[in-house]
């Protein structure tokens, strides 16, 4: 059994039992067609649907589908995610990140953290300017923001430490 989170929104379990799908308990039925290049077309009651893999990173059991233009975030659980998680060890395998580096020289237009500020994986901590551009940093981790070494109207260089994280 899988658990399939779409968008971090919808959550949907999905078995494969004696060939054929199972979605929250509830046989479905649909046909699929490989149509080449991670495309595929997809009939689902009576409905046809253009899908393509647009992204896929087996390392975090994620990818990004396009379904007939639309783009959906897709991040899957196995059972040993579920059982890792209930035993507590789910997080042991996180990555501990101590410090945000830039990755481009430019200038600190914006910083969305105070020390002491405590951050989840994908909040905005800073919006930097690089070749005429806006980029906004995000945290790799959950964590609390120990120190912010830079101001806004700072010039950075390349792998300059910008946040450290407790």
């Amino acid at each position: 059994m899988y658990k399939v989170k779409v968008n971090d929104q919808f959550l949907f379990e999905v078995e494969n039992k004696d060939s054929s799908f199972l979605v929250n308990g509830e046989p479905i039925q649909f046909d699929l067609s490989s149509i080449g290049n991670n495309n595929t077309h997809v009939l689902y009651q009576n409905k046809s649907f253009n899908t393509e893999l647009v992204e896929l990173n087996k390392a975090d059991k994620t990818c990004k589908i396009k379904v007939n233009g639309n783009i959906y975030q897709i991040s899957i659980e196995d059972q040993f995610d579920v059982l890792l998680k209930q035993l507590g060890l789910d997080s042991l395998t996180a990555n501990k990140v101590s410090e945000i580096k830039a990755p481009m020289p430019g200038l600190v237009l914006k910083v969305l953290v105070e020390e002491n500020t405590e951050v989840k994986k994908g909040d905005n901590l800073l919006v930097l300017e690089a070749m005429k551009m806006e980029n906004i940093l995000k945290s790799s981790t959950d964590g609390v923001i120990k120190k912010v070494l830079i101001k806004q109207g700072d010039k950075v260089e390349k792998n300059q430490i910008l946040i450290q994280f407790k």
